[in-house]
């Protein structure tokens, strides 16, 4: 009898088009909004984003992540209306001249992901696992589009208190293991899970986190990592966001090997060249 929490899926189907994880897939992250911990603020008209959405293609990102809810430690709680105004006239424009694109919506919020599929995006992406919105594993069973399943505890504004393990590894697939059940019992075939690289986790478990990726094989789900320009990087480096491009290509080559299948990133140039060169030796 097949075991339906660990059964293997290495393919999604993205509106028909089936993506297979022969080599890992990049994701590029498309920020609209103010207060997001390394770009936000820099992309808040339409032109600035179409152009960085052209860069990032260019550059080799197989999906383009677009978010209007910042997740970083501490953020500002903002209404469903406001990110909903965010995004949505942006994933419309961004689809109206670049239709081939593969966009994912970064949202908890089960409306503004009904509405982002609507108007184009093909890809749910939750930081909280379908803990804040009831309605969301409904909503991606009534679309069948892929789902990012991440780990987290406590919400953006209170998850640096709740960092707390008595054994960081075995919580985290206790926590994986039920909402996959609960997405297969569902129909939920496109599940991709997603570590949380700094989300209700301190410098020193994140590093264990990412020692120990491969653990999380057992699922045979696609395994999205984003450590992209992360305070883990730039904190233990005595440095900055601004200056964590080469510890997030470090650490991203290391998360290649550990077994990512999705690289989350700002830089996408440098992600498809360490998926390049990684290919070589796994």
């Amino acid at each position: 009898m097949q075991n339906k929490v660990f059964s293997s899926n290495k393919t999604l189907n993205l509106g028909g088009r089936l993506v297979h994880f022969d080599t890992p897939k990049i994701m590029g992250v498309l920020n609209i909004t103010p207060d997001s911990f390394f770009d936000g603020g820099r992309h808040t008209d339409e032109k600035a984003i179409l152009l960085l959405v052209e860069k990032m293609i260019n550059d080799g990102a197989d999906f383009i992540d677009v978010g209007g809810y910042s997740s970083r430690p501490g953020a500002t709680d903002i209404s469903q209306e406001e990110e909903l105004g965010r995004v949505i006239p942006m994933i419309k424009a961004i689809m109206k001249i670049f239709p081939e694109s593969i966009l994912s919506i970064d949202t908890f919020r089960s409306e503004v992901a009904k509405q982002a599929i609507d108007a184009g995006a093909l890809m749910v992406n939750d930081v909280s696992g379908g803990a804040f919105d009831d309605k969301m594993f409904g909503l991606i069973k009534k679309y069948r589009v892929p789902y990012i399943l991440m780990h987290m505890k406590g919400t953006p504004q209170t998850m640096k208190s709740m960092a707390t393990y008595e054994n960081l590894i075995k919580e985290m697939i206790d926590y994986f293991h039920p909402k996959i059940h609960q997405l297969h019992q569902l129909g939920v075939a496109d599940i991709m899970i997603d570590p949380g690289f700094g989300f209700a986790k301190t410098i020193n478990q994140n590093f264990e986190l990412l020692k120990h990726l491969d653990h999380f094989k057992i699922f045979e789900k696609p395994i999205v990592v984003g450590l992209s320009r992360k305070s883990m990087i730039w904190k233990t480096l005595a440095t900055d966001p601004e200056n964590a491009l080469n510890g997030t290509t470090v650490l991203n080559t290391i998360a290649l090997l550990k077994g990512a299948d999705i690289l989350r990133i700002h830089d996408v140039k440098e992600a498809v060249e360490a998926v390049k060169l990684t290919s070589f030796v796994k």
